[in-house]
């Protein structure tokens, strides 16, 4: 099941895609997507309802973040190791764990708009996983059972200010629109296996990042067991799963306005968790 919110910024409403790639309208059902919609009861009430019984949204609305009341934007850095090879770092023991700040959220067709300031701004197509029960202290074996979905995240990234601005990651994480992610969410019933999808990101229509999660250092259920031994993981956080090679900072090319990103994460047997087309933007100095 694929689930999204389609509509303006700030009037949005819950919706799902069917499998023909049409959308149809959950308001009348679901008043909001929001993390409580995630409790495994909601998705198999929305999931046993006659998509034609459902008003079709017309034309080709904006989709916007598929999800309201996000509480924590968790984030697992060098977790691919050829990614880690082009920093010129080693392979980490354990996980990198940081955090992106919630504002950063956006659409999956908003434009990406370069933050003042900014000099390196980079791009990295990421799995992100949420989470739809509390997740306290799990065991890797029972780590999938508290995911709800999975979806394209781009954890957009200002190098200046996440490495020359005194070493805190959030700061170059954090900007305005420095999160796109959807387009939609992708239930964890469609997606058998985490670790057998495939990553890619263009720029201007040259490939950048072209990698399989199943190149992870630290798989989609290690990292939710290793995450809960230090925070309990809430429905509706979302864990971001790190990003393969071909990042800017690899061949020391970032983001200028007038470009276009798109990025997807696919499956085997047609499986898709979908694309996004971002273009990127100035924004004016305040």
């Amino acid at each position: 099941m694929r689930l999204l919110r389609h509509g303006s910024p700030g009037a949005e409403k819950p919706g799902l895609m069917t499998p023909d790639g049409s959308i149809r309208d959950l308001s009348a059902r679901l008043p909001e997507l929001t993390p409580g919609a995630l409790d495994p009861a909601c998705l198999k009430r929305l999931a046993g309802l006659d998509p034609d019984s459902l008003p079709p949204v017309m034309g080709a609305p904006r989709l916007g973040v598929p999800l309201v009341g996000i509480g924590n934007i968790l984030c697992i850095g060098l977790n691919y190791r050829d990614h880690a090879a082009e920093t010129g770092l080693p392979p980490p023991a354990e996980p990198i764990l940081f955090s992106k700040h919630t504002s950063a959220l956006s659409g999956p067709c908003d434009a990406i708009r370069l933050a003042p300031g900014s000099t390196r701004t980079d791009w990295e197509v990421e799995l992100a996983v949420i989470i739809g029960r509390p997740a306290r202290r799990v065991s890797e074996a029972q780590a999938l059972d508290h995911v709800a979905a999975y979806a394209v995240l781009n954890d957009v990234s200002e190098r200046s200010f996440q490495i020359d601005r005194g070493g805190q990651w959030i700061k170059g994480k954090s900007c305005d629109t420095y999160c796109p992610l959807g387009p939609w969410l992708t239930t964890a019933d469609e997606v058998p296996d985490p670790q057998s999808l495939g990553l890619w990101l263009s720029v201007d229509g040259e490939m950048r990042q072209n990698g399989q999660t199943g190149d992870m250092i630290f798989g989609v259920a290690e990292l939710i067991a290793y995450v809960s031994r230090f925070m309990t993981l809430k429905p509706g956080d979302v864990l971001a799963t790190g990003t393969p090679a071909g990042v800017g900072m690899g061949r020391g090319e970032y983001l200028r306005p007038g470009q276009t990103v798109r990025l997807g994460i696919d499956g085997p047997d047609g499986l898709t968790l979908g694309q996004m087309t971002l273009p990127v933007e100035a924004t004016p100095e305040d």
